[in-house]
């Protein structure tokens, strides 16, 4: 039995909004040249940080890993180009925060010598799941939509559910983001090959590419390839164009009609999914053993003179994208990585391209679509709840995240909203919502962290005085079966003695060898 719809739903809520999209597409994706220094985070993913296996001074070449991975969510680091390590030490990255992150930095010969792949030989049918897990893993390959997960962690769990359902997010709905679309349009027969490698290794029924109606070109691509190939196992669904309809549970719920539980997986439905960038990248890593290097970013904004799609290697300053796309305009205001409504500005130009680098955005103030104007009261106008895809009430949240009531934030299901933006985006108070909601939901999940870690000390405490008392205890005990063994001792002894007495005495027979008596 199917879990597809016969046609996709719209999604609750939502909103239209200016594409901007064309101005990035009119050229095919080009390659960056190779930067003079190359400054690769060792945390490109959600989890823990890789960790360094070389050292300053140490000679590497292009795809050799330099980080291996710590734990099971986490991901190895490979050198995007041979060179020299000049240094492993913190530099600013991109973050929300701005903060600096542990790095190795890879001064570059040009030479981009090549470190020797193994590539997959025979059928893939041929080929266990565990064997593509692995990998997937080995080649460092984490989601290239934006969030950065683990792909290979992902997969591993599909191994322990019974898969139903794999959707491809083609439907990369956020304004100015071209990345997705420009890749399918040039490398689509490489994504349904990739998409047909991720449906045998996690086992999945059904498999549906889901991309938004907006997109001809790249649907005519992925056609014309599943056509060619004989794919009929996957299906291509073209969804009404409405941000945020390519956000995780929002695609599922127009795909199959499901609702993913609050703060549940599509896996709790025997959903996974995979972003279009990701299977291209697994790909690459299956057939022919390539780790994550390089991937497409988008290079656009009203402010960048020449927008375009780029190939870059991992590591590469943003400033060198810029100037590949002729630098920037008079009335340039600001960076974003990322789109208008999920994106966050930039500090620098002089930061590093990394794996969850989709988008970048040269932005004039028309660029800003939640717009920067002084905040006004709360009108409770409703608008927000309208255009809400999670069915929330973000005028109450609002409210809530403003008093730190975090028991009515919980019970509102704060930790369900997904930061799309939509509502700061109409409402008419210019109230920036989306940092109440992730101020708030950093101050519960600080809360939860410092209540974990205390009740993890209240249970050593515990623990460790359970241990003395039983250690005192046995103690204890011991010095009493001493004290018994000495009493019973000089009892025994006592009692000798007053056989021996009596025998002096007469009062007692005497006993031959044999133990008779002489009487």
């Amino acid at each position: 039995m199917t879990m597809l719809l016969e046609k996709p739903v719209s999604i609750r809520g939502g909103i239209h909004l200016p594409l901007n999209k064309s101005q990035s597409l009119q050229t095919p994706i080009q390659k960056v040249n190779i930067p003079p220094h190359l400054t690769i985070p060792l945390r490109q993913h959600i989890g823990v940080s890789a960790t360094p296996i070389v050292s300053v001074g140490d000679h590497v070449l292009k795809g050799q890993e330099i980080a291996c991975h710590q734990g099971l969510i986490s991901a190895p680091i490979h050198a995007s180009s041979s060179g020299v390590v000049s240094d492993i030490g913190t530099y600013p990255v991109p973050s929300v925060s701005g903060q600096g992150a542990p790095c190795i930095v890879i001064d570059t010969d040009g030479k981009d010598e090549c470190q020797s792949f193994k590539a997959m030989s025979g059928d893939l049918y041929e080929v266990s799941p565990v064997d593509i897990h692995e990998r997937i893993n080995a080649a460092g390959i984490v989601g290239l939509g934006g969030a950065g997960f683990p792909s290979s962690v992902k997969m591993i769990s599909g191994l322990h559910y019974e898969i139903h359902l794999l959707i491809v997010n083609a439907a990369e709905c956020e304004p100015f983001i071209t990345c997705d679309e420009a890749l399918l349009r040039e490398k689509a027969r490489e994504v349904i090959l990739g998409t047909e490698i991720i449906r045998h290794a996690v086992q999945a029924g059904e498999c549906v590419i889901g991309i938004e109606d907006n997109k001809p070109e790249a649907i005519a691509a992925l056609q014309q390839e599943i056509n060619d190939l004989g794919e009929a196992s996957i299906e291509l669904a073209v969804l009404p164009s409405i941000y945020p309809v390519g956000g995780e549970k929002q695609l599922v719920k127009a795909l199959t009609g499901l609702e993913v539980p609050s703060q549940g997986l599509p896996l709790d439905l025997g959903i996974v999914c995979y972003n279009v960038g990701t299977v291209y990248a697994v790909y690459n890593a299956v057939t022919f053993g390539e780790p994550l290097v390089s991937r497409i970013v988008t290079m656009t904004g009203t402010a960048i003179k020449q927008p375009c799609n780029l190939e870059v290697l991992i590591g590469t300053p943003i400033s060198n994208l810029i100037e590949e796309c002729g630098g920037v305009t008079e009335d340039f205001d600001l960076l974003l990585m990322g789109g208008p409504m999920m994106g966050f500005p930039l500090q620098s130009d002089d930061l590093p391209v990394t794996k969850t680098t989709n988008c970048i955005i040269a932005a004039t103030p028309a660029d800003i679509l939640t717009r920067r104007q002084s905040p006004m009261p709360c009108i409770r106008c409703g608008d927000c709840v309208t255009v809400c895809p999670v069915s929330l009430l973000p005028q109450q949240l609002y409210w809530f995240a403003q008093s730190e009531d975090h028991d009515r934030l919980k019970e509102y299901k704060l930790m369900d909203c997904i930061e799309c933006g939509c509502c700061a985006y109409v409402c008419p108070s210019h109230l920036p919502l989306v940092q109440y909601y992730q101020a708030a939901k950093t101050n519960i999940w600080n809360v939860e962290r410092q209540h974990l870690k205390s009740e993890k000390a209240r249970n050593r405490f515990e623990s460790r005085e359970k241990r003395l008392n039983k250690e005192k205890q046995e103690h204890e005990i011991e010095q009493i079966s001493a004290t018994d063994k000495e009493q019973i001792k000089k009892e025994i002894e006592a009692a000798v003695e007053r056989v021996k007495e009596k025998r002096k005495s007469g009062e007692m027979p005497s006993q031959d060898e044999n133990g008779n008596t002489n009487d």
